[in-house]
């Protein structure tokens, strides 16, 4: 299982958390998905996930993808 990490501004609250979340694991070959909205992180992972998809998930729960910090086999 692949690891991907996304930088996201905007994000505050749990209901942040929740709201790109929900957009993410509808993301084909997503298996999990963790929000740190403090630190601004969005770790995904799974098999085969379309970084493009990722991103365009989290920009249609309406925040900003700064870049990708890290992609890593878990």
């Amino acid at each position: 299982m692949a690891e991907k990490i996304f930088t996201v501004s905007g994000m505050s609250c749990g209901h942040c958390a929740a709201g790109v979340t929900e957009e993410i694991v509808e993301v084909p070959g997503v298996f999990e998905v963790d929000v740190d909205v403090r630190a601004g992180l969005v770790i995904v992972r799974g098999e085969s996930v379309d970084d493009g998809a990722v991103r365009a998930a989290i920009v249609e729960a309406g925040y900003e993808v700064a870049e990708v910090v890290r992609q890593a086999a878990a």
